[in-house]
Order: C-alpha cells, then sequence, then structure tokens
C-alpha cells in the first residue's frame, strides 16, 4: 500500500508540473506571436508600432489588440530601452517600418522556471531561448 501510495504521489507532482509547463508553452508562445504581430504591422503600415509589457498587472498588449493578462501563478518582466519605460515596471519594445526594433526581451517566469524572449535591435528578428530546467 505505501508503494502504490508513494506512486500516486509521484505521479500526481510529475503530472502537476507537464500542465505548469505546457500553459507556461502556452503563454510564450501566445507572447511571441503577439511580438511577431506588432513587428509585422510596422512593417505592413509603414509606421511604429509597440508591444506593450505591464508587469504591475501583469499583462501585454501586441499593437491594436487588447492587454492580455497572464495566468495566476505567472510574472512578466520587460527588458528594453530605457527610452521605452512608461512606467517603473511598464514599458514597451518599439518596431519600425523597416523590422528594426529598440530590442529587448521578454521574461516569463512561473516558480523557478523561465522563457526568455529576445528581439533584436539590428533585425527586429523575435527569438526563444527556454531555462534548461523547464
Amino acid at each position: 500500500m505505501v508503494m502504490i501510495g508513494l506512486l500516486f504521489t509521484i505521479a500526481a507532482v510529475s503530472v502537476g508540473r507537464s500542465i505548469s509547463g505546457t500553459e507556461i508553452r502556452n503563454v510564450h508562445r501566445a507572447v511571441t506571436a503577439g511580438l511577431r504581430h506588432t513587428r509585422g504591422q510596422a512593417i505592413i503600415r509603414r509606421q511604429q508600432q509597440v508591444f506593450m509589457v505591464n508587469a504591475d498587472t501583469n499583462t501585454w498588449q501586441a499593437a491594436g489588440e487588447e492587454p492580455m493578462p497572464l495566468p495566476e501563478g505567472m510574472a512578466i518582466t520587460l527588458n528594453t530601452a530605457r527610452s521605452e519605460l512608461t512606467g517603473e515596471n511598464a514599458g514597451g519594445i518599439r518596431f519600425f517600418p523597416d523590422g528594426a526594433s529598440t530590442g529587448g526581451s521578454v521574461v516569463l517566469t512561473a516558480g523557478e522556471r523561465e522563457w526568455h524572449i529576445a528581439v533584436g535591435w539590428l533585425t527586429g528578428e523575435i527569438g526563444l531561448e527556454q531555462d534548461p530546467q523547464s
């Protein structure tokens, strides 16, 4: 009986981690899509567009879209140019009509797991970097 109880405990912890990991992957994919959408809008409209992050409200916003909240237990951090900060814990990454950007990164955190989404300043290229523990 003890062995069966131990197996159920291990299975529950394992399932809990995979659900959390899946949720982080879904959010990081959505944020990446939002960044790519914002870059695309800058190119198509031939005018600057800004992807916004507010760490106080735990939301992000692609150009022309409504703010999107993060699930409970997740946090978002923005690393960007000082000129793009709109508050102590809020700011954006600006994309230009040629596809370039002000550069920076968005970090999604859940517990000890992190996902880093980097934006190159010269090309505006968006790259993903997963924390190896995720």
